[in-house]
């Protein structure tokens, strides 16, 4: 009896310990992370560094960046580029004069030698558009960058002296029937102005150390190019080192797509910084921005961040969904700027994101959780934010958790507390004016800024990944 008393209690400890390991296995399946760990920061794509914002202590931007071009002296044009490449075209290196509406057409890819200089036209609203299935290769380099610039002289350019570069690819967007005309006026009697599709991996080319200068020629009233756009461009894309100074509208737009980027910069760009829409969900590492207070939208808002999921559909799908870390924009101040600049960071329409490891200093308001549905998002963990800094002038507008929005439906973050406190528990901080000061070597300069931090400057640590 004893003898089978003991194999009885052996036979539930052994079953006790086959269920126990089973539930570890179910957890195992499907672990609870911790709460500030978003598993996309753990991607091979981000070098994980240990401080906040673009830059550490490495200037990335030296000999290839231009901060002043204004007063940079450009050669002579010696050949026009126009009309539709069918056939691949490599270009010799020189000076181009970008005339009327360049379609680089599906099959066929446009080859840009380092150290070439393409100077857009502003009377036929000069602009360089690869179709889908086209591909853009302007690889340049550290000491020889690829330039899009304007074709006036030095000291006579503004925002909006040509076009811009428009990029349209395959990869999926949350528009009816996954296509969609760009926007910017883009000639579309053929189908060459639509965008998407199902393939997220789709290549359009690569752009490296490229930088393009006055861009956003205004289409037609309050419809301009921007700088760089993406229409639904595919993660097989290379985007790295490249720079947007001045544009007429945003320096850089994403249109749905999966494309992914490193090292950009935007310096006194009119409108938005950085603009996310249409189902976009690539990720982000190493961004640059640095408004000046005399460029602004004056028939918006220009913001750093703005980001929309879909302008009427709030939660279709695929939904806008930017990863980003390690970005750094500098507001236009609070001398003599203009309301029309706005928010360092405005995320609405039901955009979901992850921020991390970022700074936001020098803005008018800071952060602005638009929409119930974009408010959602945070709150069921499929949006996050963690380890950023905010610095703004305005009291009241340093956090903001809209009221009801269009669809009269009540945030889900019903006070600012309760985003106040979401914000802080991720360890994300608004400082003073006199400590975001202490931060970086020199970023308030708009000819020569400096955005590498500062010696024991407290964003050199606590970036994680």
């Amino acid at each position: 009896m004893k003898q089978k008393r003991q194999s009885l209690l052996l036979v539930l400890m052994l079953g006790l310990t086959i269920f126990s390991a089973c539930s570890k296995n179910d957890n195992d399946e499907e672990p609870e992370e911790p709460k500030d760990n978003i598993a996309e920061l753990s991607d091979s794509f981000f070098d994980k560094v240990v401080y906040l914002g673009a830059f550490g202590t490495n200037d990335w931007a030296a000999g290839w960046a231009n901060f002043n071009p204004q007063t940079t002296e450009y050669s002579a044009t010696t050949s026009t580029i126009e009309g539709e490449i069918t056939t691949d075209r490599t270009l010799a290196k020189g000076t181009y004069l970008l005339k009327g509406f360049v379609y680089v057409k599906s099959g066929a890819t446009l080859t840009i030698p380092a150290g070439t200089i393409i100077r857009g036209d502003k009377n036929t609203k000069g602009s360089l558009i690869i179709a889908r299935g086209g591909k853009l290769v302007a690889n340049g380099t550290s000491t020889e960058p690829i330039v899009f610039t304007s074709n006036f002289s030095a000291g006579q350019r503004h925002p909006g002296d040509w076009g811009g570069i428009i990029i349209l690819g395959k990869a999926k967007n949350n528009l009816p029937g996954s296509e969609g005309v760009i926007e910017g006026g883009v000639n579309d009697d053929t189908g060459v102005g639509k965008h998407g599709g199902t393939d997220d991996n789709d290549n359009s080319g690569s752009l490296k150390y490229v930088r393009v200068e006055f861009p956003g020629v205004e289409f037609q009233p309050n419809n301009e190019i921007n700088g760089i756009t993406f229409g639904s461009v595919g993660a097989a894309t290379t985007v790295d080192y490249v720079q947007v100074s001045y544009s007429g509208d945003d320096s850089f737009e994403w249109f749905g797509g999966t494309v992914n980027a490193k090292h950009l910069i935007s310096i006194g760009t009119v409108d938005d910084v950085f603009d996310f829409d249409n189902g976009y969900s690539g990720k982000l590492q190493f961004l640059v921005g640095q408004r000046d207070p005399a460029n602004f939208d004056a028939a918006g808002q220009s913001n750093g961040i703005e980001a929309d999921n879909s302008e009427s559909q709030f939660t279709t799908s695929p939904r806008t969904r930017p990863v980003i870390s390690n970005m750094t924009i500098i507001g236009p101040g609070n001398t003599g700027v203009n309301e029309r600049h706005e928010y360092a960071n405005l995320w609405r329409r039901g955009v979901k994101f992850v921020l991390a490891n970022s700074i936001f200093i020098n803005h008018r308001y800071g952060l602005d959780i638009r929409d119930k549905e974009t408010g959602d998002a945070i709150k069921d963990e499929t949006s996050a934010m963690k380890n950023n800094i905010y610095q703004s002038f305005t009291a009241g507008k340093e956090l903001v958790a809209d009221g009801k929005n269009a669809n009269g439906n009540a945030p889900s973050f019903a006070t600012v507390k309760e985003l106040e406190d979401y914000f802080n528990s991720k360890n994300n901080k608004t400082i003073t004016a006199v400590d975001a000061a202490n931060l970086l070597n020199n970023p308030f300069s708009l000819t020569a800024p400096s955005f590498v931090l500062k010696a024991g400057s407290a964003a050199s640590a606590g970036a994680t990944f």
